[in-house]
């Protein structure tokens, strides 16, 4: 079985079994809401399924693109989602830095695999593009 299908098989059966997905981290988590500046450290990631959509509880939006030079509340959200998907994003951190911008490309990539065609660009960059089949489980 595929990296890809093994991943994609066990967001489904997480989903069907309505249970969250978490990834240890080593710290605490950071604030919640906007797309606010954090301090660099390794943060702690719970995924949650809300109506159908994957949150970790950093930032809920679909259109922020992480900083690749400050630690972010949409960077940390978007790699606790892709390590939770089991993407190699290193640690969570906030800074979408060559770690995260990979693992993104790679997602992207799988996306791609999975609907036969090109629908999302693979920059490695979440943004309001990427970020809907971020947060998707399927």
């Amino acid at each position: 079985m595929t990296v890809t299908r093994k991943r994609v098989s066990m967001l489904v059966a997480a989903a069907a079994l309505g249970t969250a997905l978490a990834v240890p981290a080593t710290a605490t988590a950071a604030q919640q809401g906007g797309d606010s500046v954090a301090s660099a450290q390794a943060y702690s990631c719970s995924i949650k399924n809300v109506n159908g959509k994957k949150q970790a509880g950093y930032y809920s939006g679909n259109s922020v693109v992480p900083s690749s030079g400050s630690v972010t509340s949409a960077g940390i959200e978007a790699q606790c989602i892709l390590k939770a998907m089991g993407y190699p994003t290193g640690t969570v951190d906030g800074i979408f830095g060559t770690n995260s911008k990979k693992a993104m490309r790679q997602f992207q990539t799988d996306v791609n695999k999975v609907y036969g065609r090109t629908v999302l660009s693979v920059d490695g960059l979440p943004g309001p593009q990427s970020w809907p089949y971020l947060r998707t489980f399927w």
